[in-house]
């Protein structure tokens, strides 16, 4: 067995990222290990004014962030775990200490042979599904770009429109001078350009998940099986 990611990706490209790299998208149930991330997010950015109350509406779901601030703290916790469905799953639950309270942003990812890469489900409810098409980059750094998106609701299952999706894109570094992991992630609309945003660096520490195991509120409220 490998991680989702690894999977997804394939031997080859895998090897190419950082070893570093390697081991934080190793996590997995083959590895027994979970991953947090603990930093600062250097910058949390915001489109202009007509964006907000889609970022307010997302909020309410942990589904982006209706926030934005400098020098943030900021956590990120990656946990393997075997969903309802037998599927294994990786938790990428982020919490960024906001001014006036946390604020965090869910996803829960699988590797869906169906559509060959790794799908992100998104909130506490994932009713938004998103594919991610993951590579590696010559200097060893990850990148993460967001394919087609899906809302699921019930027996609604519908593609989200360019008008109202966003298309994400995710850097992941690491630096060997400071041994931090940069991530820098930006969110566009074909229509309305910059959605949201944020850069900044973290460390990582792992932990036996079978002696850990998955803490409570990590996990999401429903589970949907429809990749």
């Amino acid at each position: 067995m490998t991680s989702i990611f690894r999977t997804a990706m394939g031997d080859a490209a895998f090897e190419r990222l950082h070893p570093e790299l390697q081991r934080r998208f190793s996590v997995g149930l083959a590895s027994g290990e979970m991953c947090v991330g603990r930093g600062v997010m250097d910058r949390i950015w915001h489109g202009r004014a007509a964006v907000k109350p889609f970022l307010a509406v997302g909020g309410l779901r942990n589904i982006l962030l209706p926030r934005t601030g400098r020098n943030v703290p900021f956590a990120i916790e990656n946990v393997p775990y075997t969903d309802s469905y037998g599927r294994e799953t990786v938790t990428f639950v982020r919490t960024f200490a906001l001014p006036g309270g946390p604020r965090r942003f869910d996803a829960t990812m699988v590797h869906s042979p169906e559509r060959n890469c790794v799908l992100d489900y998104l909130g506490t409810h994932q009713h938004l599904a998103s594919d991610l098409h993951m590579s590696a980059e010559p200097d060893g750094s990850l990148l993460i770009r967001s394919g087609e998106h899906r809302f699921r609701e019930g027996p609604l299952d519908v593609r989200v429109p360019e008008l109202v999706g966003g298309r994400a894109e995710v850097r992941e570094s690491f630096d060997e001078r400071t041994g931090r992991f940069r991530i820098d992630v930006r969110v566009d609309n074909r229509y309305f350009g910059p959605l949201f945003g944020y850069r900044g660096s973290f460390t990582a520490e792992y932990a036996d998940v079978r002696s850990r195991g998955v803490r409570a509120g990590l996990r999401p409220v429903r589970e949907e099986v429809r990749a």
